[in-house]
Order: C-alpha cells, then structure tokens, then sequence
C-alpha cells in the first residue's frame, strides 16, 4: 500500500490534480485537490503534506451535504469512502465496529437480516457515518430516538497534529467533535448501536392536514406512540390552506417476517407501474421544474392525499418509507443547470406554526415557492452545534438560476431572521444561505467553546471548508 506522501513525489499538486467538487445541491460549483485515503497512517500523510503546501484540508464523506459544508476551494480535499471495512459485528447485542466509510446503506444490507436497522437514517442511504456524525445527521424519528450521535459507542477521532484518540459518551471532546462539520477531527472509526427489528416493513397511516394547526395537531396526536412522524407540506397552500398537506406516522411490525429482512427484498423497484423505468423520471420531472409545473404536482399530490388512503394505514418496507430521495435515481437533474438549495431551519414548538406560516407567505411575496416541503418533529441533544429543539423544522427545495439567486438569497436572509426572533437553529448539513451574524446567534457560547477547541486541536486552521470560510467560525 502506497502512502500520500509516497503518491505525491509522482504527482504534485498541479492544477490537473484538480477535481470538481460540489454540495449535493449542486449549486456551489468548485474544485479541490481530491485524495482518497484507504487508512489512517495515508490520513496522516496528507495533513503533513497540507503543512508543506500551505493548503487548507476539507473533510468530505459522500458529498451528501446540500451546500458547502464538505467543500473546500482549491483545498486538499478528503474522501473518506474508500475507508470502507466492518471490523466487527455482534448480532446478539447489535454493535457494530467499522470504519468511518461505510455508508448507510452498508449498515442495513449488513445487519438486517440479523434483525438490526440502523438506529437513525436519513432521507437518502449514501451517507457515510464519518460525514453524517460530522454534521450529526437526525431522521423521521428525532423526537423519539435523538440524532445519529446518541447511538455511538465509541469512535476514533484523528486531529490535524497526527494523534489518534477514542472517545466516547463519557467524554466532552465527543460531544464536541460530533457535530462540528470536520473542523475538529476526523473520525476514522465508529462503533455503533444497532436497532433490533423483527420485521423489515413498518404499517404506515397517512392523513391529510388542511393547515399548519392541523399538522401540528397531527404531530402532538402521535408523538408518545409511533416510531416514526414526517409530514410533507404544499408551499403553494394559500389563506386559510396554508401549511396543507399530507402526514405519516409509522410503527415496527411485532411479527416475526424473515423474508421482508432479506436485503434483496428490500431493493427499490426499477420500474414505475412495471413497465416505466424509473432512470427515466427524472426527464418527466425536469418538464414541471418551474413554477407553474410545480405548483401543479403539489396541489394534484395534496388532492390525491385526500382522496386515497387517508386515515388509513398501509404496510410499507423500511428502505421505501426510509429513503424517498433514492426511489428516483438522478432526481437533481431536474434542476439542472443551477442546482436547488435546501433551507431547513428549527423553531421552538411554541413559535413554530407561526413562523413557518410566515416563511411560506414570504416565498408566495417573493413569487419562490418551495418545490418540496417537508415537516418534522424534535427534541433537544446535547452536542456542541447542534440544531435540534424541541420543536419541528421545516426543509424547503428552492430551484437556483442565474436570474433567482440574489433574489433567493435575499429571501432566505429575511426567513433567517423569521427563525433567530423565535430562538430557533440551523443545520449545516443544509446550509447555504447563513451569515456569519446569523451563526453568532444561534450559536451563541458553543462558538466561543468552538473557538477555543480549535485553537487546542487545530490551532494551525488545517481542517476548514467552504462553509466555515463563509461563516468565519474560526475567527
């Protein structure tokens, strides 16, 4: 096995060295000086060689974040994926040992048919653990069981001087490295714990809501019952509909079904009503990419919600309720060539109906709807940026051209303030529109703690990004 250091005599960092790199919203176009390390000591070699270059080093699991938290402009940008491999796995007590490449996805075809699934998820499979503890990702059921890092056992954390240290939920510098998008460490190696399941379906009720107080109500009805809640929401719902749209809740089937945790069972069809190749969908979508098109596909969806299915429940396998943003491969290329940002902010229970009302009746002022919107419920963690509350968030899809974007900026701005006045957060997992001010204030002390550990684990500013340039966290 070759070391960094060893690749590098050959190949210096020239500008052929380049790559593109870009958030998952493909709509922060860059490039860096892309390395794919298969083990720590080749980690270690590459932080040595950012030294001698001068060049900042941006951590990147997937590329699964939707801006610029895993971009690095002409950095020495780290790929994590090819630090792949299970180390060990315990079917009896579910803990699983691996390296920080492995995704999602490797997880659940690994352990399911032990009956263990992933104890959270995201709403797509890809991500790697070492990405998604960075930003210390949360799923359909944060109000209930947390975000991903309250599942950890233990992790091995490398910092930028070389030293390789294991933390775990008794240690401060876990709560503080998880969470804090690379800028700390990098975390090579994660031992998790896994979620017993009898069953890979889940029975799944949807009812429709006519407002953001029904949605709510929905919410606060199922919250100390089911194991899942997500609500998708029509930002085109105008007056007395606003915040209309369409709930699930879900619950773990009891029974014993072996032929449902069979991973290949589990696999998303390729075809859409058996015959339409779903490859191919993304071509009918980008059709409807606009406005007017848009518009449309919420309010016949809204209307469907209404009319089939509702209040009634329905099984569901736990990859398709589990990640929709994989049932249409290449669904981003609608929105090429500008990309999409995806806004997600976090408000207080109390304030929250209010505010998004607001964010919504902001986006029709500005003629901006959200193509997608999404609701979901939390509760509160105690890692050092986290976003959760207790409370809901609201994720939003806007489309981005060259025509839109200051205008799109402008208005996420105006929803920024919306969110800080009601004391709410942010996540940098979706974050392209935050500025530093606004950082500063949800933040609050934890930046200032930030700060300090920066200057104790990093005090050279090896590991940066895109977003903590744009956000000036380390000062």
């Amino acid at each position: 096995m070759r070391l960094a250091q060893e690749m590098v005599k050959e190949v210096k960092l020239g500008v052929d060295r380049l790559e593109p790199v870009d958030g998952f919203g493909q709509s922060n176009r860059t490039a860096g000086f892309v390395f794919r390390p298969t083990c720590v000591q080749e980690i270690r070699d590459i932080f040595a060689l950012a030294q001698e270059e001068g060049r900042a080093v941006t951590l990147r699991g997937a590329g699964r974040s939707y801006g610029d938290a895993n971009t690095g402009a002409e950095a020495i940008v780290i790929d994590i994926q090819r630090m792949n491999r299970i180390l060990s796995w315990d079917c009896e007590s579910g803990v699983i040992d691996c390296e920080a490449g492995v995704t999602i996805e490797d997880l659940w075809r690994y352990c399911l048919e032990d009956g263990y699934w992933p104890p959270v998820v995201t709403g797509t499979m890809y991500p790697t653990l070492g990405g998604a503890l960075g930003v210390n990702v949360h799923g359909k059921n944060n109000y209930c069981k947390g975000t991903l890092g309250e599942h950890v056992l233990e992790m091995d954390v490398l910092f930028a001087d070389g030293t390789l240290t294991t933390v775990g939920p008794g240690d401060e510098l876990f709560y503080q490295v998880i969470s804090t998008a690379g800028q700390l460490g990098v975390i090579v190696r994660v031992k998790l714990q896994m979620h017993h399941v009898h069953s890979g379906n889940l029975s799944v009720y949807a009812e429709s809501a006519r407002s953001w107080n029904e949605q709510i109500a929905l919410f606060e009805r199922f919250e100390h019952d089911a194991d899942y809640m997500v609500s998708w929401v029509d930002c085109f719902g105008r007056g007395v509909e606003s915040g209309r749209g369409l709930f699930h809740a879900a619950w773990y089937l009891e029974r014993d079904d072996h032929q449902s945790l069979i991973a290949s069972n589990q696999d998303l069809p390729s075809l859409i009503l058996g015959f339409f190749p779903k490859s191919l969908v993304w071509k009918v979508l980008k059709l409807f990419c606009h406005r007017v098109g848009m518009r449309l596909i919420n309010w016949a969806k809204y209307r469907s919600g209404c009319l089939l299915g509702n209040r009634k429940h329905h099984v569901q396998s736990l990859v398709a309720f589990s990640f929709l943003l994989d049932y249409v491969p290449d669904w981003r290329k609608a929105y090429a060539p500008g990309g999409f940002i995806q806004y997600q902010s976090f408000v207080p229970k109390e304030h929250a109906a209010q505010v998004f009302d607001a964010q919504v009746r902001l986006q029709q002022e500005y003629g901006l709807e959200s193509y997608l919107g999404v609701l979901k419920r939390h509760r509160p963690d105690k890692f050092l940026f986290s976003h959760a509350v207790d409370g809901y968030s609201l994720a939003l899809d806007f489309k981005v051209t060259e025509k839109n974007r200051d205008k799109l900026w402008e208005m996420a701005h105006r929803m920024n303030d919306l969110v800080l006045g009601a004391g709410g957060k942010f996540y940098f997992a979706k974050d392209s529109t935050l500025r530093p001010e606004d950082a500063e204030k949800y933040l609050g002390e934890s930046l200032s703690t930030f700060r300090l550990l920066k200057q104790k684990y990093d005090p050279d500013g090896l590991l940066s990004s895109d977003l903590a340039k744009r956000l000036k966290l380390h000062r």
